[in-house]
């Protein structure tokens, strides 16, 4: 189920003194099965683009084809691409209306004209998928915490089945706890249905973490496009975007210039852990 990106633009306010172009021929493809990260600077263009990934906004020109099939072809379904492609939001804790949790994850199935059987099953599924504990199903979601509330509102989206996931921020306004398990369970999410992640973050240290392949956009046109260690590689090029590497990656550098022979690459503090046991001559991390 992949989404491909052809020559993608899009301009605020066009044809008035307010003009502004928000994405200039953007071209990449999104797997099937893959976690790939989206980063830039404030105002480089990423939420702008992650909402033309379902159709919520129409490109200025440019396509965008899913499963080979251009989504602006006169049959074809925005429903269904909606119902494949799942966008959650920045604050998507903001979307929850319903009483109580399992009925507010019912939503989207029950809109999709499932049965009610057919309604808690898919949302029983996505809140276990999602680490929502079960003795909160009946609670009201406005009572739950932060990071509760955050994997609620994905576990919304989950249970529609998605085959492709869109997060935007999904770790903002949480501490560094509540992060780290939205991100953890997001990862195990992948693995168990392998459906495409497409994460959204301000975090270099989360994009290094979780995700194997990561876009850069800058002033809305794709600067790079590869691998962690390829993006972050470039660090001082990233710094004149307003962004930066993982500190991991700083801190490499630093002793690679000390003398030391480690791999400065390296974008994880796992891998940094690894990597200087090695050259120290350590066996055993632990």
């Amino acid at each position: 189920m992949s989404i491909e990106i052809r020559n993608l633009n899009y301009t605020y306010g066009a044809g008035t003194c307010f003009e502004a172009h928000a994405l200039q021929n953007i071209s990449f493809t999104i797997p099937d099965g893959q976690f790939m990260g989206i980063i830039g600077h404030t105002g480089s263009g990423k939420s702008t683009l992650i909402q033309h990934l379902n159709g919520l906004i129409r490109p200025s020109s440019g396509d965008i084809l899913y499963n080979g099939v251009s989504i602006y072809s006169e049959n074809f379904s925005m429903r269904e691409l909606r119902q494949n492609v799942g966008l959650v939001f920045q604050y998507p804790e903001h979307q929850l209306f319903e009483e109580s949790v399992l009925k507010d994850v019912c939503f989207g199935p029950k809109n999709q004209g499932l049965t009610a059987e057919e309604c808690e099953e898919r949302a029983r599924e996505a809140l276990i998928l999602s680490g929502v504990p079960q003795e909160l199903y009946d609670s009201s979601p406005f009572e739950l915490s932060g990071g509760q509330k955050r994997r609620v509102a994905i576990a919304g989206v989950i249970a529609m089945h998605p085959k492709v996931l869109v997060l935007d921020e999904p770790t903002a306004g949480l501490d560094p706890s509540g992060r780290d398990e939205i991100l953890g369970q997001i990862r195990e999410l992948h693995r168990k249905t392998e459906m495409a992640v497409v994460l959204v973050s301000h975090s270099m240290e989360d994009v290094a973490e979780y995700v194997e392949r990561i876009v850069v956009l800058n002033d809305g046109a794709v600067y790079c496009d590869g691998t962690p260690r390829e993006v972050f590689r470039q660090y001082k090029a990233l710094e004149e975007l307003g962004l930066a590497a993982p500190q991991v990656t700083y801190i490499m550098h630093a002793l690679k210039d000390c003398g030391l022979p480690v791999d400065p690459d390296i974008t994880t503090m796992e891998e940094a852990t690894d990597e200087i046991c090695r050259v120290m001559g350590v066996e055993d991390a632990s």
